[in-house]
Formats: C-alpha cells, sequence, structure tokens
C-alpha cells in the first residue's frame, strides 16, 4: 500500500506556471506507475498526465500536451507536474495516483491509491 500527499497548488494568473508534488510513503515508490488527474466543478474526473514506473514513458491528456510535464524522482519518492501556460480552463483540483501495474491507464478506475487532491486556481 502507498500513502500520497499533494503540494504545490494555488492561485496563479492565466500565462503563469506551477509545479506539483506528490510525496508517496509506504511500499517501494518505484513499483508504482503515477498519473495525475484533475476535477473541475460539476465535471468528471478526468486524466492529465501518465508516467510508467521508471520514468522513461509519459503521455498526456490532448488539452495540456506542450504545456505540462510529469516526471518523477524516485529516490526522493516524489512525482511532479510542471504546468506552464496555463488556462482559466486548467482550474481545477488536481489528484495523484498510483496504479501497480505499468501500462498507460487513462481511466481513473484504473488506480488504487489516490492523493487528497490540490486546488489549482487560474485567473484569466
Amino acid at each position: 500500500q502507498v500513502q500520497l500527499l499533494l503540494s504545490g497548488g494555488g492561485l496563479v494568473q492565466a500565462g503563469g506556471s506551477l509545479r506539483l508534488s506528490c510525496s508517496a510513503s509506504g511500499r517501494t515508490f518505484g513499483y508504482y506507475a503515477m498519473a495525475w488527474f484533475r476535477q473541475a466543478p460539476g465535471k468528471e474526473r478526468e486524466f492529465v498526465a501518465f508516467i510508467s514506473r521508471g520514468g522513461s514513458s509519459t503521455g498526456y491528456a490532448d488539452s495540456v500536451k506542450g504545456r505540462f510535464t510529469i516526471s518523477r524522482d524516485n529516490a526522493k519518492n516524489t512525482v511532479y507536474l510542471r504546468m506552464n501556460s496555463l488556462k482559466a480552463e486548467d482550474t481545477a483540483v488536481y489528484f495523484c495516483a498510483a496504479r501497480g501495474t505499468n501500462e498507460v491507464v487513462r481511466t481513473a478506475a484504473g488506480y488504487d491509491y489516490w492523493g487528497q487532491g490540490t486546488q489549482v486556481t487560474v485567473s484569466s
């Protein structure tokens, strides 16, 4: 089992940047593929980005491709989401998630463990 703790959300102007961090404790972090999801008010939770166990494979939602970068540091048990050129439509609660197998999965149901969520608000 793994516990996930998020940090780094906040309020930023459109065009600005933020970096989210998700720190893990418990079972060996490198065992898990990781992902970021987000959920805006009144909307379903949507996939944002994925990274494989070793970090060699990543995937992004079309809406964030070229603006967001997912990375991980297994020595620090942490996964990051660097968000550049933020838009008002990026406003949401962001979650990190972990799954115990290495396939690219873009649905929330495919993940076993979740962080508590952190609010990102982009003002236009």
